[in-house]
């Protein structure tokens, strides 16, 4: 399998240059299940964009800090890249940012979570899980980072998964489509040391409820794996 990461991270600080970038998150994240899977990273937050969509066997939509309504000329481009290769059946899969622009691209709304910010290990509910995530437990954790979520979501797109103060925090459409609110990327030692880099920036209860959240791992291997099993399914019988 070949999968295009686009990545939409748009943070270059001092911090994001002392951690893997999310393209190299994203290749280990999927290499934990899938090992001799290729990856190719696109920076599309920096106009880079895949001349070809046809080479590739999925796309994966990284998150990002950005807000799907800051005015930044690659937004409107990556959209018009997710409703062509939707409309074409190429599988994608989107996280956070990903969740949230995929949504819009496709006749979705976002808007901001009026209970404020969700950050840290949170308790997803599986709802009507499709057949590649039915070993999911019914209820996992992920690491969370947005103040930002999907409010209506497109045409056809089925609710998989809620979590706190956020009903719609992951969804499908039919075997082409699967996304996650969540950052099954990150594992433990990044969202601790991004929990303390935001001291300041975010309140202080966010905080502190971040790094009470921290003591269990998420269960990112796990997750990997329903995305994995999601893009051979697309693919079909080999």
């Amino acid at each position: 399998m070949h999968i295009a990461i686009l990545v939409t991270n748009t943070d270059h600080s001092a911090f994001a240059d002392r951690h893997p970038k999310d393209g190299e998150k994203f290749t280990q994240f999927m290499h934990s299940v899938r090992p001799d899977w290729q990856m190719s990273v696109y920076q599309v937050e920096s106009g880079q964009f895949p001349d070809n969509l046809d080479p590739f066997d999925g796309l994966i939509i990284t998150g990002s800090p950005a807000s799907i309504h800051d005015d930044f000329a690659w937004i409107p481009t990556l959209k018009a890249l997710i409703v062509d290769a939707f409309g074409a059946g190429q599988p994608i899969f989107g996280a956070c940012f990903g969740h949230q622009v995929i949504a819009e691209a496709l006749g979705g709304k976002v808007g901001t979570n009026p209970d404020g910010w969700v950050f840290g290990a949170v308790q997803v509910e599986g709802l009507d899980q499709p057949e590649w995530a039915a070993d999911l437990a019914d209820t996992f954790t992920l690491y969370a980072a947005h103040v930002e979520q999907v409010e209506i979501l497109p045409e056809n797109a089925v609710t998989i998964a809620r979590g706190p103060g956020c009903p719609y925090a992951g969804y499908r459409i039919g075997d082409r489509l699967y996304t996650t609110q969540y950052h099954p990327e990150m594992n433990h030692g990044f969202i601790a040391a991004l929990t303390e880099e935001l001291r300041g920036d975010l309140p202080d209860d966010v905080i502190e409820r971040s790094r009470a959240s921290l003591k269990d791992p998420a269960d990112g291997k796990g997750f990997a794996e329903t995305v994995a099993r999601f893009f051979e399914a697309a693919a079909g019988p080999a």
